[in-house]
């Protein structure tokens, strides 16, 4: 054989040994919680008293929270989601009645309230603004969101418009005159829209990001007592860890530096998208404010926005408690509502607590 071509498939060979072990030795960064979930999976019932303040998420279903069985268990309280449009039916006026009446029956009954104030909706038959927003002053107040394949999913209002944050803002300034100090807390809704520049030009992702600060300045603002905090989940134009862009993480980071504490919805401790998201914000992060994850539909059964009814399951609520307070040790939870998983999962757990004992 000519030497010179002994020594090209010499080279050859040994390049594809390297390249195999490299292989080998290779690590996906996406990959690097996927598997922490196995530190909990002997996690069971009771759940300890170690802290977490928990409260039972009934969303817009206020009705539902009178005569539920959450009052008899060691919770905080009920989270209650209440839109916009709600409070503020018309500019300048506000009505805060649901509010009050439902602090006063939590109050009789020795729980408090949280609220999540509702600017986006994901039904396309529900807009979260009042009608004085879907105006030119106002650049149309609100947009239709998108999926991936832009399908029309709801509405959220134009967090990037001026316009739009300031009367957002004086509502949050309203809300802390008549709450602030009674209510628990208070957060605004996740970070993850389906809106892009495709669809509204005003948009960029770089907007949206300063827009998110300027409603939790608001925010912390308004509340000096009661918790404030802000679901932060995904941001337009990133996708980590591939595509960092930096903007999840400066809102993070952000709340941290203003008092605002940061949370998110759906505790999914075995999807990438979320482990890389969120979760990873709150494991890799040293915060003084307050953090929370939100045990929502679908949940209780590993998957979101799920309404199936799964009658032969593993009851995985003391995993989800045991992940969310040793990998991302939160401060606060919030259990969805959901049924049968509230009766038969979340119930027995706490109803056999040391704390629910004492």
């Amino acid at each position: 054989m000519n030497r010179s071509i002994y020594h090209v498939i010499v080279f050859l060979f040994l390049g594809i040994a390297a390249m195999s072990v490299s292989a080998q030795q290779w690590e996906n960064p996406a990959d690097r919680y996927i598997d922490v979930y196995l530190d909990y999976v002997d996690s069971t019932c009771p759940i300890p008293d170690d802290g977490i303040a928990h409260f039972a998420y009934f969303a817009r279903d206020r009705e539902a929270m009178r005569g539920h069985r959450f009052i008899e268990l060691p919770f905080e309280g009920a989270q209650i989601m209440y839109s916009w449009r709600q409070l503020e039916p018309t500019r300048d006026v506000y009505d805060f009645s649901v509010i009050r009446d439902d602090l006063e029956y939590l109050a009789g009954r020795g729980k408090t309230l949280w609220i999540q104030l509702q600017d986006a909706t994901f039904y396309n038959r529900n807009i979260g603004v009042p009608d004085y927003l879907l105006t030119d002053e106002f650049d149309g107040g609100t947009i239709q969101q998108r999926t991936d394949d832009g399908r029309p999913e709801g509405w959220v209002a134009k967090r990037w418009n001026p316009a739009v944050r300031d009367r957002f803002a004086r509502l949050l300034v309203e809300l802390g005159r008549e709450f602030d100090g009674t209510i628990a807390g208070i957060n605004l809704q996740e970070s993850a829209i389906g809106v892009s520049t495709e669809y509204d030009p005003s948009f960029t992702p770089e907007r949206y990001v300063e827009s998110l600060k300027a409603n939790m300045s608001a925010m912390a603002g308004a509340f000096h007592e009661s918790s404030t905090m802000q679901y932060a989940n995904f941001m337009p134009g990133e996708w980590l860890p591939w595509e960092d862009n930096g903007y999840l993480r400066s809102v993070y980071e952000y709340g941290e530096g203003v008092g605002v504490g940061l949370g998110a919805p759906d505790l999914m401790y075995r999807r990438k998208g979320q482990l890389n998201h969120p979760l990873a914000m709150m494991h890799e992060g040293e915060y003084s404010v307050p953090i929370g994850i939100a045990v929502q539909d679908g949940n209780y059964i590993g998957e979101t926005g799920s309404n199936r009814i799964v009658a032969t399951r593993d009851n995985i609520v003391p995993k989800l408690h045991a992940f969310a307070s040793g990998f991302l040790r939160v401060t606060h939870m919030f259990w969805s509502h959901q049924e049968p998983y509230f009766t038969e999962d979340v119930a027995p757990c706490f109803r056999a607590s040391e704390r629910y004992s004492r």
